[in-house]
């Protein structure tokens, strides 16, 4: 019902306050609402944020600093996921009477105006897929509104504010985030246990997941994985139209004539029986071609030409920190990728060793301590498939240190592991290490990727 009365505020000439309005997701956000007639205010800690900047330029009041006046004039508060009710704009609001809506809110509210709303979302994946989908749906000329995790080189950021009929959005069950919204056409890539601070356990999960499913009306349509078993379980007798996407034709829409050329797939497109077109990506990964997979499926369902389809998987390269290049470390060849699930990092390294490369070294920082704790001996595992391990103490984020775990325990237990406390650390031993031939992994949601950019800077100085 939140979603619901917030649409019915979202008219012409409403006032809006947007409580972080320079982050991420809270910028386009503030883009597509005054595109909608709304008055729009914001604030945000950061003056010297370039959105903020872009917004005080188009005339946008935007204050510096969180602070009770400045939802004086406004008719409801929309607020980013990191600002809780503590702060002082929620709490002036909530004392006024002014409504409070969460950002996730606020995007189930606006997609139920779009023809087609489509929502990627899935343990592992999220990111490229909606990434490919985006590009197919640019390549179809359809003008869509998007919203990614990470920045993708064809938009030059996470987002893009279209006037077409079209939005999609990269969607998150963390904290149940993605149950705010309402797609037309719902993609499930996968289901795992993860967020373990958040969720009880797998159980917990595939009812968020299934939750999610049964957001989509009756004419829209479920995209799915037939080769995730928790996928299928969860969704068994969903009483909503569903299409799977697989390896093989036992799914809807799959691959046939799957070939490699240097570690990067091409395959014929088929659905039921029939083929639509021929692939070739530009990603290497058979996870890639899953991926893939779930974007045409996903485009099929909207009606987008073969064609299409085709041109924007070979046109898309990667978004950012998803397997992308940073450059060479004395002839090591460097890349950054966001894996910090254990069945990432194995899809990851997997794809890696088809590369050609003689030695695969990985610079791993683990994410929360509650992952790491969870799934230790999967870590484990997967990382094993380095030559060279490195492993960074945990990226906390939201958590404190009192699972009892480390960084040092993982990486005692890894062969060829190597525990190298700080990224400074981990930078050093890279440079140590790097030689002609190599590849170079750095990886994990933290801070990683800045290893890689500073080896790849010291090389190019």
């Amino acid at each position: 019902m939140t979603v619901t009365k917030l649409k019915e505020l979202l008219i012409p000439g409403c006032r809006a306050h947007l409580v972080g309005i320079g982050g991420v997701s809270m910028f386009p956000l503030a883009q597509v609402l005054r595109g909608r007639g709304i008055v729009v205010t914001g604030s945000d800690f950061n003056e010297e944020n370039a959105n903020v900047q872009h917004l005080k330029q188009e005339g946008v009041t935007v204050f510096i600093g969180h602070h009770p006046e400045n939802v004086e004039n406004a008719e409801l508060v929309i607020r980013t996921a990191a600002v809780h009710d503590d702060n002082p704009e929620i709490a002036a609001a909530r004392e006024k009477g002014i409504p409070v809506f969460e950002r996730a809110e606020a995007w189930g509210a606006l997609m139920q105006d779009y023809r087609h709303a489509l929502c990627i979302s899935g343990t592992h994946g999220k990111t490229s897929t909606t990434s490919m989908a985006t590009h197919i749906i640019m390549a179809a000329g359809m003008d869509p509104t998007v919203m990614i995790g990470a920045n993708l080189p064809l938009l030059g950021s996470g987002y893009r504010v279209g006037s077409g009929d079209t939005i999609i959005l990269e969607s998150c069950e963390y904290c149940n985030s993605f149950l705010s919204f309402r797609p037309t056409t719902a993609v499930i890539l996968d289901i795992e246990a993860d967020h373990l601070d958040f969720f009880k356990d797998l159980a917990d999960i595939e009812r968020s997941f299934r939750a999610f499913a049964n957001l989509v009306p009756r004419d829209g349509m479920v995209i799915a994985s037939a080769d995730d078993r928790n996928t299928m379980d969860t969704l068994d007798d969903l009483d909503r139209p569903l299409i799977t996407f697989g390896l093989g034709p036992y799914a809807d829409v799959y691959c046939e004539h799957l070939s490699w050329s240097q570690g990067v797939p091409s395959f014929d497109l088929m659905n039921d029986g029939k083929k639509v077109c021929r692939i070739e990506l530009s990603v290497p990964g058979l996870y890639n071609v899953k991926n893939a997979l779930a974007a045409s499926a996903a485009a099929l369902t909207m009606g987008v030409n073969p064609a299409a389809i085709a041109r924007g998987l070979k046109e898309y390269t990667g978004a950012e920190r998803r397997f992308e290049y940073k450059g060479e470390y004395h002839g090591a060849k460097v890349y950054d990728d966001y894996a910090h699930h254990p069945s990432e990092i194995r899809s990851l390294l997997e794809s890696a060793h088809t590369l050609g490369y003689n030695r695969i070294i990985c610079a791993f920082q683990p994410h929360t301590y509650s992952r790491t704790k969870a799934l230790f001996p999967d870590f484990v595992q997967e990382l094993s498939q380095a030559d060279i391990t490195l492993v960074a103490d945990v990226f906390a984020a939201r958590e404190t240190d009192t699972l009892g775990v480390s960084s040092k325990d993982l990486a005692d237990r890894i062969p060829h592991g190597e525990y190298c406390p700080t990224v400074e650390d981990v930078e050093r031993r890279l440079k140590e290490l790097a030689r002609p031939g190599d590849l170079i992994l750095t990886v994990g949601a933290g801070l990683m990727n800045l290893a890689a950019e500073k080896l790849v800077s010291e090389n190019e100085a």
